[in-house]
């Protein structure tokens, strides 16, 4: 399958924010909620249809942070999440911030590895983040997720 890569753009007001998604990366639309309303929200379209959407938010005034990313299960393994963490980079970059940041959960290898390959390193471990801020137990490749690996791009 061809996929046109620049297909990529910013959600606009009063569109939809496409939850069904962002819950694919994260449990509850409060939870999304809480940092896409203040986020930039990218999405990236193929056949009209939103395929990948990733969501940037502000920390301070040198760093922003990729709150939630994803690609439709359907589209993954085609170089659509590589290509929206390096446009991520990009717009983080032409917006004059030095350190992008990224967390995983603990379970999430597929992602760990992806992130590493774009020049993200792992920085911290927020201990039990999964287990204090999330009702029920999530897992990921047969992993309890207890806590969030941070990685950090230096741009």
């Amino acid at each position: 399958m061809t996929l046109n890569y620049t297909q990529t753009r910013l959600l606009e007001k009063g569109e939809q924010i496409p939850y069904e998604l962002l819950l694919l990366a994260d449990e509850t639309i409060e939870i999304i909620d809480s940092y896409a309303k203040g986020g930039e929200i990218c999405i990236f379209e193929h056949n009209s249809q939103i395929i990948g959407v990733y969501i940037l938010y502000i920390l301070d005034t040198e760093t922003i942070e990729i709150k939630n990313i994803e690609v439709h299960k359907d589209y993954q393994g085609l170089g659509i999440g590589t290509h929206l963490l390096n446009e991520a980079i990009q717009r983080a970059k032409e917006k004059g911030f030095k350190t992008l940041v990224i967390g995983t959960a603990n379970g999430a290898i597929k992602q760990l590895y992806l992130y590493q390959k774009v020049g993200f390193e792992i920085t911290g471990i927020r201990k039990n983040f999964f287990i204090d801020n999330y009702p029920a137990p999530i897992y990921e490749n047969g992993i309890l997720c207890k806590h969030m690996i941070m990685l950090e791009k230096q741009l």
